[in-house]
């Protein structure tokens, strides 16, 4: 990473009035939160079934108990905490430049870092509801339940989180759009925009500025400043003024 970009960076964080920060894994790696796709990611591990499997609708529906011991062992990290990207962000919309996170992560790290405005369009491990009465239940419970959990009257507790098969909520959806379509540098990081429909909100920018912050990304972005780095220890470089 050379200064130049960093400064680069710089000059483009420090122009913007409504910037926006589109998310994936590769931000909460610094966390200990393992990523998807790289070498050492969860699609290249071995399991009973594979990954985009158990992580359906289908076999929630199916295999419910291998659903849960699945999402119990790699969905949920329990001791992780916000890293110095999280913090960056909350800091920046503490300062008014920051227009909204949208984040593919389903972890609540931006939460736990203190931003207030976060379009989390793959859902989130804090929150789950009883598929049968809709009782809310948090992740304590989540963390104490064996087994399939189930709520008092039965019905099997599900996270909050999109399963392959199931679609984003449309909610979420024309917020994170709107804030793109709004915003005047977008900033992409720690993501390999190869997730649809996620990846294709980026089309809605009409702004003139992006830079994409991605350790080892191949994907290219036209017209972009790149950053082959990781996400928190280039934020950490970046002043607020």
């Amino acid at each position: 990473m050379a200064e130049s970009e960093i400064e680069e960076l710089q000059k483009m964080i420090d122009g913007a009035k409504r910037l926006v920060f589109f998310g994936g894994a590769g931000v909460s790696t610094e966390s200990g939160i393992p990523d998807f796709r790289s070498k050492d990611g969860l699609y290249h591990q071995k399991y009973k079934y594979p990954p985009e499997y158990m992580l359906s609708h289908d076999c929630f529906e199916d295999r419910t108990e291998d659903f849960f011991d699945f999402y119990r062992d790699k969905m949920i990290s329990y001791e992780a905490k916000p890293n110095a990207a999280h913090f960056f962000l909350a800091r920046l919309e503490q300062a008014g430049k920051l227009e909204a996170v949208v984040t593919q992560n389903i972890d609540g790290l931006h939460f736990d870092a203190g931003s207030k405005k976060v379009f989390e369009l793959h859902g989130s491990v804090r929150r789950n509801y009883c598929t049968r009465c809709g009782k809310f239940f948090d992740l304590d419970y989540m963390k104490r339940s064996k087994g399939v959990p189930k709520c008092e009257c039965g019905g099997v507790v599900k996270p909050d989180v999109v399963l392959y098969g199931e679609g984003l909520d449309e909610n979420v959806v024309r917020g994170a759009i709107g804030a793109i379509a709004r915003a005047d540098v977008l900033l992409i990081a720690g993501t390999s925009l190869t997730v649809y429909p996620a990846s294709s909100f980026i089309d809605y920018f009409r702004g003139e500025k992006v830079a994409v912050i991605n350790l080892g990304g191949e994907k290219r972005v036209s017209g972009a400043l790149q950053l082959n780095a990781k996400v928190g220890e280039t934020l950490e470089k970046i002043k607020i003024h």
